[in-house]
């Protein structure tokens, strides 16, 4: 019902019937009823300010809980050379630089460099958060008229700066833009590259506008272009025009999409609106019906995409870790979708029936075990997936995340960690929605 409708219904009944005291009161109740029960904003943490703490509802204290959140923090960016994943810079013009490094493959990513961007404003660490995207500015992102890349960030950068990819990575940016949003509301903006909102609208208008360039890059020459499909309101894998016109399940992000819908640019809030569901309705359409497993890369109709270059695109394999907590966290923050519990305990039963503590890593989609090692990574976000989940193995999924170790060994250390230090944060009830002042 309209808001005009329902005050002239009041209107027309009230006014030859009942003193102007009794409208007067009638009215106030109407308006608070409105403003209270807006059905686009869902029934979850957006709307209720909760969020869930699945170690506390375990049985584990507070007190423990956040210092096991604070311990893995400072382990990941602080701890010894053997544990480590961030690492300073120098400095510049702008202070600090930091870039958090992906030990196993020696360089920076913009996905791991988001991440730890919204790892450090989440834990109130603005001074790493600073360095970071001090670095990720100076270096990974491209400001050269006439580049393909201009305007976005190179997804894969040497230590030392140099460029190892010049073509980006969509979930780069959207970390990036959520958490400069979330760091503009918490802190406030500042001047230049802190100016976090502006640099947050920037980077999110070009995810929608940016033009095609065609011009030379590292590995010849390539046309780049925006970063979704209009036709299905989806994130592209890569925006390389004419290639790779599909996209990546671990890319869609619901939960970001309905907060860019009312803080965005306002010329786009309705597309992100409309991406939300999309994403939502193709997490549904796109796992097996049976094991709940999604695949690494799909079409936009949620079927299976052949890469000739990827042959892990088909399958539950390293990027298919993170699609599962997308769709958990959008429903604790949101709760618009019941599927998105349906199909965290098909999932969570599906790893349940090999034992929550020994579930392999990689499948196909079917199920078939193609690599059987127990990784910190998936054990992190399949725990993630509890935030959903309503039945009764959902707790201990949670319990066998909490008895896991931070990763340290070389191959694990980054990618296995920061899903695991993000993880922490949504178990904990302490991956929050930074609402505007």
């Amino acid at each position: 019902m309209k808001p005009t409708t329902y005050f002239e219904k009041i209107i027309k009944f009230n006014l030859n019937r009942f003193s102007p005291i009794f409208f007067v009161m009638v009215l106030l109740t109407g308006l608070i009823a409105f403003s209270c029960s807006d059905p686009a904003d869902g029934k979850g943490a957006y709307k209720t300010g909760k969020y869930r703490n699945l170690f506390v509802e375990n049985g584990h204290s507070q007190q423990e809980v956040d210092a096991k959140v604070e311990a893995t923090f400072q382990q990941l960016f602080h701890g010894d050379s053997a544990q480590v994943i961030y690492f300073e810079d120098g400095e510049n013009e702008n202070g600090k630089l930091a870039y958090l490094a992906d030990i196993n493959s020696n360089d920076v990513r913009s996905e791991g460099m988001s991440y730890g961007m919204m790892i450090c404003v989440q834990m109130d660490k603005k001074e790493e958060f600073d360095a970071l995207w001090n670095w990720a500015l100076t270096h990974m992102y491209v400001d050269k008229e006439g580049h393909p890349n201009k305007g976005y960030f190179s997804w894969s950068i040497f230590y030392d700066g140099r460029p190892r990819a010049e073509t980006p990575a969509p979930d780069g940016e959207e970390y990036f833009v959520m958490a400069l949003y979330f760091s503009a509301n918490r802190w406030g903006n500042g001047q230049g590259i802190y100016n976090y909102k502006e640099w947050a609208d920037r980077i999110l208008t070009n995810i929608r506008h940016r033009k095609e360039i065609t011009g030379p890059t590292l590995y010849g020459q390539l046309s780049i272009g925006n970063m979704v499909n209009e036709e299905y309101h989806m994130i592209r894998f890569v925006p390389d025009i004419g290639r790779n016109e599909f996209t990546d399940p671990s890319y869609h992000l619901p939960g970001y999409y309905e907060l860019w819908a009312r803080w965005g640019p306002e010329e786009d809030r309705e597309f992100w609106a409309i991406a939300a569901d999309s994403s939502r309705n193709f997490f549904y359409k796109h796992v097996d019906p049976n094991t709940g497993l999604c695949t690494d890369y799909a079409n936009f109709d949620g079927t299976q995409v052949q890469s000739r270059w990827n042959r892990r695109a088909a399958t539950f394999a390293y990027d298919s870790w993170r699609t599962q907590s997308n769709w958990a966290f959008d429903y604790s923050w949101w709760q618009k979708d019941p599927r998105e519990v349906e199909l965290s305990n098909r999932l969570q039963s599906f790893f349940a029936s090999f034992g929550v503590n020994k579930f392999g890593h990689r499948f196909t989609q079917e199920g078939e075990v193609l690599d059987p090692g127990h990784r910190a990574g998936l054990v992190a976000t399949s725990a993630v997936m509890s935030l959903a989940a309503d039945h009764e193995v959902a707790r201990d999924f949670v319990e066998e995340f909490w008895n896991t170790p931070v990763p340290v060994s070389h191959s694990d250390r980054y990618y296995d960690g920061t899903l695991y230090m993000m993880s922490m944060l949504h178990c904990s009830g302490q991956f929050k929605i930074w609402n505007p002042e």
